[in-house]
C-alpha cells in the first residue's frame, strides 16, 4: 500500500488503481484494483483499513473530493499558521506594554516618596 503522492491526486486514475481513505487516520492510498475488500494496515496509522470494491466512476470522484479536502486543509492550517503569528505579534507588544507600565508606576512611587521626604504634610 502507498501513500497517495504529493498534496493532489490526479483525476485520470488508471482503471486498476482504487483511491481511498484510511478509516482511522484518513490518510489517502492507491492501491491496485486487484487489493479491492482486503484489509491492509495502514502505514502511517498501523490500523487495520479495508480497501474499498469501488467502481472507476466512484474512484474518480473520491479522488476529486481527497483533492479538494486536502486543499482546504493546506488553507486552513495557512489561515491558522496567520493567525498564530498576529496572536504572537500582539502578545509581545501587550507584554511590553506591560512593562512599560509597572516602570511608570515604579517611577510614580519614587517621585512620590521624594516629594514626601521634600514637603512634609
Amino acid at each position: 500500500m502507498q501513500p497517495a503522492g504529493g498534496s493532489t491526486i490526479s483525476v485520470q486514475v488508471p482503471s486498476s488503481d482504487i483511491v481511498f481513505a484510511c478509516s482511522h487516520c484518513s490518510t489517502s492510498f492507491v492501491v491496485d484494483a486487484a487489493a479491492a475488500g482486503m484489509t491492509l494496515d495502514c502505514q502511517k496509522c498501523g490500523k487495520p483499513t479495508t480497501v474499498p470494491k469501488v467502481t472507476l466512476e466512484v474512484a474518480i470522484d473520491n479522488a476529486v473530493k481527497i483533492s479538494d479536502l486536502q486543499h482546504q486543509l493546506k488553507e486552513n492550517e495557512s489561515q491558522r499558521t496567520e493567525i498564530t503569528g498576529y496572536i504572537n505579534q500582539l502578545s509581545i507588544q501587550l507584554h511590553r506594554w506591560q512593562l512599560r507600565l509597572q516602570t511608570l508606576n515604579e517611577r510614580q512611587q519614587k517621585l512620590e516618596a521624594e516629594l514626601a521626604a521634600i514637603c512634609p504634610r
